[in-house]
C-alpha cells in the first residue's frame, strides 16, 4: 500500500520496483468500443505473461465476471479517487488480487450461470431444424398456423406436426410459451 501523501519520489520508487521485477501489468477496460469486449482479451494477455487489472466504468457484471474468471487480478472503477487507483495498481503489480473476495466470487458465479443459460439456449436452437426455426419465428410474430401453411404452400397438418416438434424440443406445451421462448432464444 502506498502512503497517503503519494510523494513523487514514492511513485518513482514504485515504478522502478515494478520495472525491475520485469512484470507487466495491463490496465484493461471492459468497453473497447469497436475493438470488442475487454473480457475477451484477458486470457491472451495472461498467455503472454502479463497480469491484468480491469479499470472500467462499465457496469456489465457478466463481462466483469468473465474477466475475473479468465484470471484478471481484480477490478476498480475509473471514477475512484486517484490515491485508491494507485493503491489498487500497486497491489496488482505485487500480484495480489484487488477487490472484495466475496464480490469477486459473486461476479464469477453470476457469469458462470449466464454462460450455462447461453449454452442451453444455443443447444435448444441447434436442436431445431431450419424449417422449425422459420415456423417458430412466424408464431412469435403472431402468425396463425393456417397462415404459415398458406405462405409455405404446405398442409396445415404439416405445420401442426412442425409445431408439435418445436414444442417437444423446447419443452413447452402451447404457442404462447413457444413464442416467449423464441424471444428468449432471439429467433
Amino acid at each position: 500500500r502506498l502512503p497517503d501523501d503519494l510523494h513523487p519520489a514514492t511513485i518513482v520508487r514504485e515504478v522502478r520496483t515494478a520495472r525491475e521485477s520485469a512484470s507487466v501489468l495491463v490496465l484493461l477496460d471492459l468497453d473497447l468500443g469497436a475493438a470488442g469486449r475487454g473480457a475477451d482479451r484477458v486470457r491472451p494477455l495472461l498467455a503472454e505473461g502479463a497480469q491484468v487489472l480491469v479499470v472500467t466504468g462499465s457496469g456489465d457484471e457478466c463481462q466483469l465476471g468473465s474477466a475475473l474468471a479468465a484470471g484478471a487480478l481484480g477490478w476498480v472503477r475509473k471514477d475512484l479517487p486517484f490515491d485508491d487507483l494507485v493503491n489498487a495498481v500497486a497491489a496488482a503489480v505485487a500480484g495480489r488480487h484487488v477487490g472484495d473476495p466475496g464480490e469477486r466470487r459473486r461476479l464469477i458465479d453470476g457469469w458462470r450461470r449466464a454462460e450455462q443459460q447461453r449454452r442451453q439456449r444455443d443447444e435448444q436452437v441447434e436442436r431445431l431444424t431450419g424449417r422449425e426455426r422459420e415456423v417458430l419465428h412466424a408464431l412469435a410474430i403472431g402468425e396463425r398456423p393456417e397462415d404459415i401453411a398458406a405462405e409455405s404452400v404446405v398442409s396445415i397438418g404439416t405445420v401442426r406436426t412442425q409445431i408439435k416438434s418445436i414444442f417437444r424440443k423446447l419443452g413447452v406445451s402451447h404457442q404462447l410459451a413457444a413464442a416467449a421462448r423464441a424471444h428468449d432464444l432471439q429467433i
